[in-house]
C-alpha cells in the first residue's frame, strides 16, 4: 500500500474545532448558548470520529424550556454512521452545591445521525438522590444555571 498525502492524513488525524448547534428534541422551546465558554473538539481517523466537548455556561444562556419534556440536543461534528446507543461519556455539573458534590456521570447517546443527547447514567457524587433522571434538559436532572458545565468525550462510527 502507497503511503499518499491523503492515507497518512487518516491514519494521524489531526484535532480541529467545530462549532455545535444546541437544539431539542421536538426543535421547540431552542435553547442557546448566549455566553457560554464552549471547547468543541474532534479528529477523525478512516471512519472512527473521536470527540470531546466542554460547555460552561454563561449568565447570558438560555436553556429553553419544556417542564422537561423537551430533550437537549448536541450537533455532532460529522454525521454518524447509524445511530447509537452509547458513543461517550461525561458529565453534568451543578455548580449550586459543593465543587466535589455536583458532578454527576452521564452516558452519551447518537439519537439521530447528526445529534448527541445526554442521559443521566449516575447519581450525584454526594449521594444525593436525582429524582429527574433520563436525557438532560432545562430541568432535568435540575434546573440548569449560570456556571453549570457540561462536560463529555467519545468516539463513533463516521457515515464516511
Amino acid at each position: 500500500m502507497a503511503i499518499t498525502a491523503g492515507r497518512l492524513g487518516s491514519i494521524s488525524p489531526t484535532w480541529g474545532d467545530w462549532s455545535p448547534v444546541w437544539t431539542t428534541s421536538t426543535g421547540a422551546n431552542t435553547p442557546s448558548f448566549g455566553n457560554a465558554v464552549i471547547s468543541a473538539r474532534f479528529a477523525q481517523s478512516a471512519l472512527t470520529v473521536y470527540w470531546k466537548l466542554d460547555i460552561v455556561f454563561g449568565n447570558l444562556t438560555s436553556f429553553g424550556g419544556g417542564s422537561g419534556s423537551d430533550n437537549w440536543r448536541i450537533s455532532a461534528p460529522v454525521p454518524a454512521a447509524a445511530i447509537s446507543g452509547i458513543v461517550g461519556q461525561g458529565e453534568g455539573h451543578d455548580v449550586s452545591v459543593a465543587n466535589t458534590a455536583g458532578p454527576l456521570g452521564l452516558r452519551v447517546r447518537l439519537t439521530t445521525a447528526t445529534t448527541f443527547e445526554f442521559e443521566v447514567s449516575t447519581g450525584r457524587v454526594d449521594a444525593t438522590a436525582v429524582t429527574a433522571g433520563g436525557i438532560i434538559d432545562a430541568v432535568s436532572p435540575w434546573t440548569w444555571a449560570s456556571s453549570d458545565a457540561l462536560r463529555a468525550w467519545g468516539q463513533y462510527e463516521a457515515a464516511s
